[in-house]
């Protein structure tokens, strides 16, 4: 009888908790493993096309922190019965196919100013998170993640330049 209360309350309490989480913070978690995924698939073919070190150099900086903070988001996500995306969208499997045509410099060119880009959008994504998510978890976690994300940035801007 006593396992039977037990199962019974772990199950309300896990319910609970998965009821607890915003759409907002739902909405984020999807956004930012979706351009997790998107930016790991083009740093990983960065890492075959580009001529260039430095751009070698960011395309695995990235692929290395994703592994890690894409990991940390999908355990949070799964302990808050968050469901996320394992696939890239249509629109983010088509601008890979777009890259993945391009070579030489014409590739370092278009993977840098993308990875700048995206960075500066997530950092401003992440910060708001941070700010004025609902749950303490995910609002420490994105806290914790902007450092990585302005690196990043920076280190877009520095291969924007060495490759023009």
């Amino acid at each position: 009888m006593k396992k039977i209360i037990l199962f019974t309350l772990l199950s309300v309490m896990t319910y609970i908790t998965k009821a607890q989480v915003s759409d907002r913070d739902r909405k984020f978690v999807k956004e930012t493993i979706e351009c997790g995924l998107y930016e790991v698939k083009l740093s990983n073919l960065a890492l075959i096309k580009s001529p260039t070190p430095q751009v070698k150099i960011l395309a695995k900086t990235i692929v290395d922190d994703h592994a890690k903070s894409d990991n940390e988001l999908k355990e949070l996500a799964e302990k808050k019965g968050i469901a996320v995306p394992s696939t890239l969208t249509d629109k983010a499997m088509k601008y890979f196919e777009k890259l993945s045509k391009k070579d030489g410099k014409d590739f370092d060119k278009a993977y840098t100013k993308c990875m700048k880009m995206d960075h500066k959008k997530a950092i401003c994504s992440f910060k708001k998170q941070a700010k004025k998510g609902g749950d303490a978890d995910l609002k420490q976690w994105a806290s914790n993640t902007v450092p990585s994300l302005e690196r990043h940035k920076e280190m877009s801007k520095e291969a924007c330049k060495a490759v023009k």
